[in-house]
């Protein structure tokens, strides 16, 4: 079955969307879509999983313990597994489009 990875892109000021796009053992494939979404002041993401993602749409900023990341469409980057980080902003202007792979 063909998807496309642009649809259901819902415009939604108050909540951040998670799409499972593929589950396999060892693998998730996710679609993450932000309007303007951060994490919260104190909370830090810090995976069991390596996780590789991409900006397929708008911008966003990732921020480390020691640094700040911008990224814009077509930008990517793994983070390592139990690497602190957390998601410092997300375009309110335009939906922020993520593809993010665990593994």
């Amino acid at each position: 079955m063909i998807e496309n990875i642009f649809n259901n892109l819902i415009i939604n000021k108050e909540k951040e969307q998670f799409f499972d796009l593929l589950k396999k053992d060892n693998i998730r494939v996710e679609k993450i879509v932000s309007n303007g979404q951060i994490s919260p002041n104190d909370f830090w993401y810090k995976q069991d999983e390596n996780e590789f993602v991409i900006i397929l749409k708008g911008e966003a900023v990732l921020e480390f313990e020691d640094k700040e990341i911008s990224l814009k469409v077509g930008d990517y980057i793994n983070i390592e597994a139990n690497v602190k980080h957390r998601v410092k902003y997300t375009s309110k202007d335009e939906t922020t489009l993520w593809l993010a792979i665990f593994y």
